[in-house]
């Protein structure tokens, strides 16, 4: 079910259920991807999560602007400050539980906006801190799914970093109008901490912050040229089996008593 169809009137009846908010984003996504690339994605996920699950759960619609600083340096790139996010995501978080709303999940489409999310989440959590029965989660489709979207044989990059082999074969199962794969490459830079590469099988052992035009000249990582839309197909299959049972499982957390 989709939140903005709901009257006011409804919505006191929709209060058991699940609310998921996605987050997007409007960044550079190479010189072949669309800047929408990231919230396209995402709304496509939340297309078929809704459609599998009918009246188990209401999504709102997308909050396509993002934390997207460190993209700033290439054309195109809209980006909102980390300190106005969190604000945005505590306001939004503060309405939902103002309506009697006790389940929300954060579906996140979008690296950079990890830590202000993180940051909404804790800071609206212990604003409640004494409401055992409110569960509020944020939920990164390339964190969820990152176990079987290693699994899938198909794909030769094991783990979605940007503008990528995975990125680019979504939006061509999408719309291969918008994707120009006659420009489609990436970068696979290399540092110390060897994990911390498109190429890599895990994440990496330490984080770092650093602008993408200081690691990649065209905005991409990886192969993308090795993208196609099959494999976008089985991405979304993958990854929307994972977002669905991870809505169910929220829904049915039940609050507990310290022991």
């Amino acid at each position: 079910m989709f939140y903005g169809e709901q009257r006011w009137p409804q919505v006191p009846g929709q209060a058991d259920k699940v609310v998921v908010l996605p987050l997007g984003s409007m960044e550079q996504h190479g010189r072949h991807l669309p800047l929408l690339t990231d919230t396209m994605i995402c709304q496509e996920i939340v297309r078929r999560a809704e459609a599998a699950l009918g009246t188990e759960a209401l999504f709102l619609p997308m909050l396509w602007a993002g934390v997207s600083e460190h993209h700033l340096g290439f054309p195109g790139t809209v980006s909102l400050q980390q300190e106005t996010y969190v604000r945005l995501l505590v306001d939004v978080l503060e309405s939902l539980i103002g309506s009697g709303f006790r389940r929300i999940v954060m579906l996140n489409a979008h690296g950079g906006n990890d830590t202000p999310a993180h940051a909404a989440l804790y800071e609206v959590r212990m604003q409640h801190r004494d409401e055992r029965d409110l569960w509020l989660v944020l939920a990164t489709w390339f964190v969820l799914a990152a176990p079987q979207i290693a699994a899938i044989p198909e794909i030769d990059q094991k783990r979605v970093s940007h503008a990528c082999e995975l990125e680019t074969s979504m939006v061509l199962r999408l719309d291969p109008r918008l994707v120009d794969l006659d420009v489609a490459r990436g970068t696979d830079p290399a540092f110390s901490a060897d994990s911390d590469s498109a190429g890599a099988t895990c994440v990496s052992r330490v984080t770092t912050v650093r602008p993408f035009d200081h690691t990649t000249e065209s905005g991409a990582y990886g192969h993308p040229e090795r993208a196609t839309a099959a494999k976008g197909e089985i991405l979304f299959a993958t990854v929307v089996e994972q977002v669905v049972s991870c809505i169910q499982e929220v829904a049915a957390w039940q609050a507990t008593e310290p022991r």
